[in-house]
This record gives structure tokens, C-alpha cells and sequence, in this order.
């Protein structure tokens, strides 16, 4: 077997190395995903709850070792790996939580006739996460794919692998039936074949733009459900009326935070031109403030980029920024600390044109670009000129102000007065090319379940 090698993006050592599944390996696992989905789908809500609720338990009793692989693999500072455990298990508990009202017959009663919504598992479910938040876009769909009554087959990202079997380790643990959540790593074509197998039911991706087109190519001649989470260039409006100090805190931390790698990161700010200088005065030091170093070592605020050709692409949007008027505030360069790792500096760029890349592309990086607008309709008006469209925030003291933005925003979630945040309870979802499908809250369980319509007429 081929195998593929993970780099520790601070080390420049090896963080581990992954047998890539041949074609034997890949038809058994399916074959025997699609057995276990059958002999469990019959199982009660409640059955499935408890299978979850075991997992989880044997998943953070491992919590360390799990971070510890996060940060090797990716580079995220330790103590925001062991954060992110966290954060998965909040998410694995709210799903719990609404399983059975969610997952139960919708009756619609009539005299003489019993009339039902079924929500039928739909079988086997191949999940496709992402590395930036490898525990995060994974339980999104693992879990509720279990609690529907599907099994799952996790194929995780080239960057961290070892997550995949981080999952499945926990399920078997938990006594769940055999190959109901495998493990398995194959590249991308072998990836996008799959997508094509018909013993695969749905599929749910998460990555770039470029990949969400590839996955849905690949199931193009198949009538399956594909969930496609691609990313955002997510902006923030800061009104005249705005709590300043509290509002550059939440957008820088939303802007820099995992080393910006995350789909729903600021990227661009259009600040109310009567309090500019102030926000951007205001932004400076903290940004100046982050640590680059070690991931392993308390004090680093600021880890190593994941991906070993990406400082060079933050880099070319920096150029192409100042090229347009733009000018660095701070930060703008890849580095090495102490002659180590591939890490880019924490970056805040002013009077960024709406024609910059920046504002227009998603970076993935620790950038955020800042630019003056007159009102709210320019805000909005330029908020909206994007390809993308996951998540947008207002920062007022006006509910009014942000409920009637929201109206007009395209974006799959609109925030006020927070950012780069997820509630399990409400679904997640993007416009444009954000992606399509939506995970967690109620709705979560949609796309992995079909309806199926009991009609009976209960007397001649």
C-alpha cells in the first residue's frame, strides 16, 4: 500500500504516517458500511442516543491524546486544540439532546386515516472533513448521521488523518455494532470515485470552493444527498454607534484566532468612517500582541500556518492589497521563529479597496483587512459584493439597526454583536458559493434521512 506522510508544520518532522486504503480495503469497508447500515437502521432513537453518549465518553477520555494529534498535525496552539475537544462535545451533547422530537413521525391526524412522516436513515454516509477544525467539521456529521440511524465512513483530510480514527476508536469502544463509523484514507481521486459508488448514500463535504465543485462532479450521474460546506470571506459592519473597545476585542480574535484558518473568520471590516481611526488605533496593539512560537507552549497566542504552500499565497494578498492603496498597519510577512515552522504574521491592513483580493477571495490567514464606509447602505451594499456567503456580523447598540441589515444580507448566518462563533442549536448553512445543505439544529437531520409518507385508510 501507498502511503501518505503528514508534516508537524512547526518541527518541519514527521507528525505521522497514513496507509492510503487500496481498492480491497475500500470495497470491504463499504460493503461493510452498507451491512451495518442495514442491520441498524431498525434500532430505536433512544438506542442510538445511548451508542452516542458512550462514544463520546471514551472520545474525552482520550482528550489529550486527541489535541495532542491536532496540534502535531495542523499546528494549532495546544491549549485552542484542547478547546476545540470541548467544542465538539457541546456540539455531540445539543445533538443528543434533540434527537428524538427531532428524529420522531411527524402525524398529521384526519378522521378514518392514520397519516405519517417517516424520517427513513437514508444508509451509508460518507463524511469529508476539514483540517482547520478537524474535530468540529467532523462531529457535524458523524453523530447526527448515527443518531438517524446511518453508518458512516469517516474520510478526513490529507492534514489530519489521525482524527478519522480518533471517531471510529471511540464508536467501537462504545460497543457500537461492528463497522457502523470506519476509518479510511485514500487521495483525491480515489475520494471522488467513492463519492461515485452507489453503496454510498450521501455525502458530506467540507473544504474549498475548488473541492466542493470536484465532490459535486463526482456525484453528478447519482441522485444522492451531497452537503457542501465551502468556506466564506466573512465581513463585519462596525456602526457609528458601536462599542469600540468591545468590538475590536471580538473582531480581531474573530479575525486572527486558529491562525485565521477558519471558514468563518472575519476577513474584511467596513468600519463607520466618524469612528475609523478609532477602531483601527484601537486594533493595532492587539494585533501586535499575538505570540508566534511553539504550539506546545502556553504563551503562543499565534501557531504555525497548516498548509506548507500557504504563507506565500497570504503574502501575494498582501501585495496585491498595497498595490491597490492599501496600506500594513502590522504584520504582512512569513517567518520563522527561531528557525522554526511556517508562520505568518498577525496582519492588519487599512484602507483596503473593495477591488483587493482580500475582499473579494478567502485569505485563510491571520489577516484582517479594514476599510471606511459613509453609511450602512454602503456597508451593506459592500458586504454583499462577494462570491461568498457563510457569515456576516453588525456591530451596534441598535437591534433595529441589525435586524433590518440582516434582511438584506446574504449569508447563512448573521450575527450582531458577536462573530467566528457557532450555535449547535441553530443550523449551519451557506449561500452562494458558501456551499448548500445545512448541519447541526433540528434541520441537521434532514439531509441525512429521507421522508417516507405512511398513508392508511383504516376502514373500507
Amino acid at each position: 500500500m501507498a502511503t501518505h506522510t503528514v508534516d508537524n508544520p512547526f518541527t518541519g518532522e514527521t507528525a505521522c504516517d497514513i496507509e492510503q486504503a487500496d481498492d480491497a480495503r475500500i470495497h470491504q469497508t463499504l460493503d461493510r458500511a452498507q451491512a451495518a447500515a442495514r442491520a441498524f437502521r431498525g434500532t430505536a432513537v433512544e438506542e442510538r442516543v445511548a451508542l452516542c453518549d458512550r462514544a463520546l465518553s471514551a472520545l474525552e477520555a482520550r482528550a489529550d491524546e486527541v489535541a495532542a494529534d491536532i496540534t502535531r498535525q495542523m499546528g494549532k496552539p495546544l491549549s485552542q486544540a484542547a478547546g476545540e475537544v470541548k467544542g465538539m462535545a457541546g456540539r455531540w451533547r445539543h445533538m443528543m439532546s434533540i434527537a428524538k422530537e427531532s428524529l420522531a413521525d411527524v402525524v398529521l391526524p384526519k378522521d378514518g386515516f392514520e397519516r405519517r412522516i417517516a424520517k427513513v436513515p437514508l444508509g451509508v454516509v460518507l463524511d469529508l472533513p476539514a483540517w482547520n477544525y478537524p474535530l468540529l467539521t467532523a462531529v457535524n456529521a458523524i453523530v447526527p448521521a448515527v443518531l438517524a440511524g446511518n453508518a458512516v465512513v469517516v474520510k478526513h483530510s490529507p492534514r489530519t488523518p489521525l482524527c478519522a480514527w480518533h471517531f471510529a476508536k471511540a464508536f467501537e469502544a462504545a460497543g457500537a455494532p461492528a463497522d457502523l463509523v470506519q476509518a479510511l484514507f485514500v487521495d483525491y481521486e480515489t475520494t471522488e470515485r467513492m463519492v461515485g459508488d452507489r453503496r454510498v448514500d450521501a455525502v458530506l463535504f467540507t473544504g474549498s470552493v475548488l473541492g466542493g465543485h470536484r465532490i459535486q462532479a463526482a456525484a453528478k450521474d447519482r441522485f444522492i444527498q451531497v452537503g457542501l460546506e465551502l468556506g466564506g470571506n466573512d465581513p463585519a459592519y462596525v456602526a457609528a454607534d458601536a462599542d469600540i473597545e468591545k468590538t475590536v476585542e471580538n473582531v480581531v480574535d474573530g479575525a486572527i484566532y486558529n491562525a485565521g484558518q477558519s471558514c468563518c473568520a472575519v476577513e474584511r471590516v467596513y468600519v463607520h468612517a466618524s469612528v475609523y481611526e478609532k477602531f483601527v488605533a484601537a486594533a493595532e496593539p492587539l494585533v501586535r500582541g499575538y505570540v508566534l512560537g511553539d504550539p506546545l507552549e502556553a504563551a503562543t497566542s499565534l501557531g504555525p500556518i497548516a498548509q506548507p504552500w500557504h504563507p506565500k499565497e497570504l503574502e501575494a494578498f498582501v501585495r496585491d492589497a498595497t498595490s491597490k492603496g492599501a496600506k500594513v498597519v502590522v504584520g504582512g510577512k512569513a517567518l520563522h521563529v527561531e528557525g522554526k515552522g511556517r508562520f505568518f504574521e498577525a496582519t492588519l491592513l487599512r484602507d483596503v479597496p473593495q477591488s483587493a483580493d482580500l475582499m473579494q477571495k478567502e485569505s485563510f490567514g491571520p489577516i484582517l483587512a479594514v476599510s471606511a464606509v459613509a453609511s450602512d447602505e454602503e456597508a451593506l451594499a459592500r458586504m454583499n459584493d462577494s462570491s461568498l456567503g457563510l457569515t456576516a456580523s453588525v456591530w451596534t447598540k441598535d437591534k433595529e439597526r441589525a435586524e433590518r441589515l440582516a434582511k438584506d444580507l446574504e449569508f447563512g448566518t448573521v450575527y450582531m454583536n458577536r462573530c467566528d462563533a457557532l450555535d449547535p442549536a441553530l443550523p449551519w448553512t451557506g449561500v452562494k458559493d458558501s456551499g448548500r445543505g445545512c448541519t447541526l439544529s433540528a434541520l441537521g437531520f434532514d439531509g441525512l434521512t429521507r421522508p417516507k409518507a405512511i398513508h392508511f385508510r383504516l376502514a373500507l
